[in-house]
């Protein structure tokens, strides 16, 4: 490795995580910087069990981390919207998108602000509301399970804006 490469990997790992972060865009968190265990139990807990709806769909996170989460949603019967095809429900699948890009942004907080006490972190959950929601439906969703991917694209103090994807669990 020369020494340029040495440098710039040695100032990346330099990065000290309990530093706030002045960026607005979470593309632009140091790869080095995680989550506190904690925080992350509080929040899967927050997004599986205390959001009944979502314990309803069956909602699973499977992992969250500043720069992006992932979800698992398992099909059941009453996710059906077209019974003769097996797909699932457009509100479904417009709701899962509502609640994973909220968890992408809370996951971005959680790094944006991690100077904070864990609890403040967590109360910011309170002051968060979807305001605009676009999704484009580019083909049925049909199968046994389906895999959510949403990371956010800029946490700012009062706003926030996420990228989400459903797809079928089997590509």
């Amino acid at each position: 490795m020369d020494e340029a490469n040495l440098s710039a990997l040695m100032n990346t790992e330099a990065v000290d995580p309990s530093e706030p972060t002045e960026s607005s865009d979470p593309a632009d968190f140091p790869d080095t910087l995680a989550l506190e265990p904690e925080y992350i139990a509080a929040l899967t807990e927050m997004y599986e069990e205390k959001i009944l709806f979502n314990q309803w769909m069956g909602l699973r996170v499977v992992n969250i981390k500043p720069k992006g989460i992932e979800a698992r949603l398992t099909m059941k019967p009453e996710l059906v919207g077209h019974f003769a095809y097996h797909r699932i429900h457009g509100g479904v699948i417009s709701a899962v998108l509502d609640v994973m890009g909220s968890l992408a942004i809370m996951a971005a907080m959680g790094a944006k602000y991690k100077h904070e006490p864990l609890e403040a972190r967590l109360a910011r959950f309170a002051g968060h509301s979807t305001i605009d929601l676009r999704i484009d439906f580019l083909r049925p969703a049909i199968g046994d399970a389906f895999n959510i991917r949403a990371a956010a694209v800029r946490v700012g103090a009062r706003l926030g804006n996420a990228r989400m994807e459903v797809c079928a669990a089997d590509g």
